[in-house]
């Protein structure tokens, strides 16, 4: 785990990689969640576990009451420089929320996204299930023809399914 440098809270690796942390949507969505104060907004939320980082989807709407400031942001932790207080009494840090949008909880249209984090959007909510149907098929074709003895040309499929199974 990379150590936060002196520079606005960016691990090594960031600085490195040349990446700004927070970014300039990051800034562009606080100002948005900031004119959305005392509006009713839905939750993406992360709930992250010892061994699961799971998602939870809520159709409860909550009162946003305030955007805060967090008095430790820590990007190597995922806690951003700020946090959002709703009307149930929680304070939730905007690193632990991958979406917030009003009107409707349930795949909204841009205009309706207040905040989104689009890397955990992209890699945890949207991303194609890996137990597809299509998937089950091709996995299973492959290990009945290795347990017949099938030897031939491995695909590419194929090879991402074996170096899958590896790990």
């Amino acid at each position: 785990m990379s150590k936060p440098s002196k520079k606005c809270g960016q691990t090594d690796v960031e600085r490195e990689q040349g990446r700004l942390w927070p970014s300039k949507a990051y800034s562009r969505q606080l100002e948005t969640l900031k004119k959305a104060i005392g509006q009713k907004v839905y939750l993406v939320e992360l709930k992250p576990d010892d061994i699961n980082l799971g998602i939870h989807l809520s159709d409860t709407p909550f009162e946003l009451l305030a955007v805060l400031d967090f008095p430790r942001p820590d990007p190597a932790q995922g806690l951003a420089p700020h946090f959002v207080l709703l009307d149930d009494g929680r304070g939730i840090n905007l690193g632990r929320i991958a979406r917030i949008t009003v009107d409707t909880p349930f795949d909204p249209p841009k205009a309706q996204v207040l905040y989104e984090d689009r890397f955990l959007m992209g890699h945890l909510l949207q991303r194609e299930q890996q137990l597809s149907h299509k998937f089950t098929e091709e996995r299973s074709k492959l290990l009945l023809g290795r347990l017949l003895g099938k030897t031939g040309k491995t695909g590419k499929m194929e090879r991402d399914l074996l170096e899958n199974e590896s790990d």
